[in-house]
């Protein structure tokens, strides 16, 4: 068991020290970033499905997961630890009707622990949920700089679970959150004199949000034999719409701008008198979301099944950041996918013992700008590599797709994702049995 311990906070070290920008998406420039938590990689390599949960996996999206039958190789007396961690490299290929570029980041994207007690589940983690991290600028018809705009920052959550089992079939549970982050950004204006040459002084607006509040997540799951063979699954979840309390900072700063470097020296600065204005703090509104799915297979054989979720962006709202180009519509999600593993108990053949898994999506991010909808389209694989013993594993995914799109001067994006994490299971209380 400590070894397992020491191995996933090896890989959380070597997965921050890596990279520390969530993202490099100019679409996280809207709101407070972009999603970076969509799963854990064995959702994620099924389109992005949550409804299928077992015992030796961790469902962190439904919190319905950290309850469940025990398993037959321990005589049905109890479930296994789980832990979990995973991280992922995102590479981007950005294309405009005038040009491309190309940018990477790496990022950690979960860490938890799921501890079973009788009929009861309990689980803890901590995981980034959106992420700001773009470099952006503006150009006038001769090419010379008008702006340049950059961020960084992103909303993490902590949270505590609980899942009960109500019947073999049937099980229900709930997740609270604590959310908390910062975003940060900041524009520079450039002014130029009447030759076309850059003046010695450029002005910056600086942004600070400071961000907090809780939320909860509701989940249930229910799992029922149809044949000797078959099996149905299905689940839901829903996040009632809740505020996030947004302590704001906002100043403008003389600069001078290195010609040779592009540093950045700052002269002087003026506060803003934020609450004056009704800025000083205020409420952004996180939107509700409900995600509904069924599927069917074989249980330790293959499954495959689909899945919805809406999520109304609409009411998606923040005082301090508004713009006229930029609205949000409500949004929502089709996911498709499922697994095959040949044979999971085979003792000769270890590619019999893997896990293969695919599926695809289709999302409407709920972002409109200059009255164009910002969709996403991907299409993922993956394994999971059996390491040691109690059905622990290592999960490998890739994800392919685009997002955005190229009309009236945005960005799409085409990506290539790759995830891995550890999966890692123990079992801590065992009956003791006296002749």
């Amino acid at each position: 068991m400590i070894k397992k311990l020491l191995l996933v906070f090896i890989a959380v070290l070597t997965i921050s020290s890596y990279g520390q920008e969530g993202t490099a998406s100019p679409y996280s420039f809207y709101g407070i970033g972009s999603l970076k938590f969509k799963g854990t990689v064995e959702n994620r390599s099924m389109g992005g499905l949550s409804i299928y949960t077992d015992s030796i996996h961790i469902n962190l999206q439904n919190p319905a997961s950290y309850a469940g039958n025990s398993l037959e190789m321990w005589n049905n007396e109890s479930r296994p630890v789980k832990f979990t961690v995973g991280g992922s490299n995102d590479a981007l290929k950005l294309k405009s009707d005038v040009e491309t570029d190309r940018a990477s980041s790496a990022t950690f994207d979960y860490l938890a622990l799921s501890v079973p007690v009788g009929k009861f589940g309990f689980g803890f983690g901590l995981l980034p949920f959106t992420s700001v991290g773009y470099k952006l600028q503006s150009n006038d018809s001769e090419g010379n700089v008008i702006d340049k705009f950059r961020g960084q920052g992103g909303l993490n959550k902590a949270f505590l679970g609980l899942g009960y089992q109500v019947t073999k079939e049937l099980s229900i549970g709930v997740d609270l959150h604590y959310n908390f982050g910062n975003v940060q950004n900041s524009t520079v204006t450039y002014t130029y004199d009447s030759d076309g040459n850059l003046t010695q002084y450029q002005s910056r607006e600086n942004n600070r949000s400071d961000l907090s509040g809780i939320n909860l997540n509701l989940g249930v799951s229910y799992k029922k034999m149809i044949t000797d063979k078959l099996e149905l699954v299905s689940g839901a979840t829903y996040t009632p719409e809740s505020s996030l309390v947004s302590k704001n900072e906002r100043s403008f700063s003389t600069i001078t701008i290195s010609a040779t470097t592009g540093q950045e020296f700052e002269i002087n600065t003026i506060d803003t008198d934020l609450e004056s204005l009704g800025l000083k703090e205020t409420d952004l509104v996180m939107p509700s979301k409900f995600s509904i799915g069924t599927g069917i297979g074989e249980p330790r054989k293959w499954f495959v099944g689909a899945e919805y979720t809406t999520q109304k962006t609409s009411n998606f709202s923040n005082d301090l950041y508004s713009s006229g180009a930029t609205k949000y519509e409500d949004g929502s999600t089709i996911a498709l996918g499922g697994f095959y593993i040949p044979m999971y108990n085979s003792f000769d053949s270890y590619l019999k013992r893997v896990v293969y898994r695919a599926g695809l999506h289709y999302e409407k991010t709920g972002l409109n700008i200059e009255n164009e909808s910002i969709n996403e389209f991907g299409i993922s694989f993956g394994v999971g590599l059996p390491v040691g013993s109690y059905f622990s594993n290592a999960n490998v995914g890739f994800e392919i797709g685009k997002r955005g799109t190229t009309k009236n001067n945005l960005i799409q994006e085409n990506f290539i994702n790759f995830q891995i994490s550890l999966s890692l299971n123990d079992r801590w209380f065992v009956k003791r049995k006296y002749d």
